[in-house]
C-alpha cells in the first residue's frame, strides 16, 4: 500500500473507531465484543483500503463490514450457548444531577435490554435505522436485503419492544414518540 493511502487509513481509523465501537455495542451489548468487532472490521478494511478509498464511501463500507462481522459472530455455535447476565457500568456524567443521571441510566438500561432481547436481524435494522440514522434503502444495502424486509423487520422489532414495554410498564418508548 502506498504511504499516502496508509496515512489516510490511519486518519480514518482514528476518526471513526469510536463511532464504530458505539454501533458495535448497540448491536452486541458487550463492550469487549464490540472492541473485537471493531478491530476485525479495521483489519478487513485495511486489506481493501486502496479499493475502498477510490471506489466507495469508507464509512458505509466499514459499517457493512462491522455488521457482517457481528452477524457472523451470532451464527457461531459457541456464542449461542453463552449467557451474559452481568451489567455494564454506566459512564459517569458529572454535568447532570444525581436524579437525572439515575433516570437516564434506568432508561438506557431498559432500552439496551430490549434491544438485546430482539433477534439479530431486527436488532441490526433498528440500530441502523434509529441509531445510525440510515434510510430504508441504505439499511437494505448494508444488510443485503430488500427494502420490504427492512420495513417488516423494523415493524416487528418495534412491535416486540412495545409489547415488552406494555408487559413491564416501561417508559422508554410509546406509540406517540416512536
Amino acid at each position: 500500500m502506498r504511504r499516502s493511502d496508509e496515512d489516510e487509513f490511519r486518519e480514518f481509523a482514528r476518526g471513526h473507531a469510536v463511532p464504530l465501537r458505539r454501533s458495535a455495542y448497540l448491536l452486541c451489548g458487550d463492550w469487549h465484543l464490540a472492541e473485537d468487532l471493531v478491530q476485525t472490521t479495521l483489519i478487513k478494511l485495511h486489506r481493501a483500503w486502496p479499493r475502498v478509498l477510490h471506489g466507495h464511501q469508507p464509512v458505509s463500507y466499514a459499517r457493512k463490514i462491522l455488521l457482517r462481522n457481528w452477524l457472523d459472530e451470532q451464527r457461531r455455535p459457541w456464542r449461542r450457548a453463552e449467557q451474559r447476565g452481568g451489567t455494564v457500568p454506566e459512564v459517569v456524567d458529572w454535568a447532570a444531577g444525581p436524579a437525572a443521571r439515575h433516570e437516564r441510566a434506568g432508561l438506557r438500561a431498559e432500552l439496551l435490554g430490549m434491544l438485546a432481547s430482539l433477534p439479530p436481524r431486527q436488532r441490526a435494522v433498528l440500530v441502523l435505522r434509529y441509531f445510525e440514522s440510515l434510510s430504508v434503502s441504505e439499511t437494505a444495502a448494508a444488510l443485503r436485503c430488500s427494502e420490504g424486509t427492512v420495513k417488516s423487520q423494523t415493524a416487528r422489532g418495534l412491535a416486540a419492544i412495545r409489547a415488552r414495554l406494555e408487559q413491564t410498564g416501561g417508559t422508554v418508548l410509546t406509540r406517540e414518540n416512536s
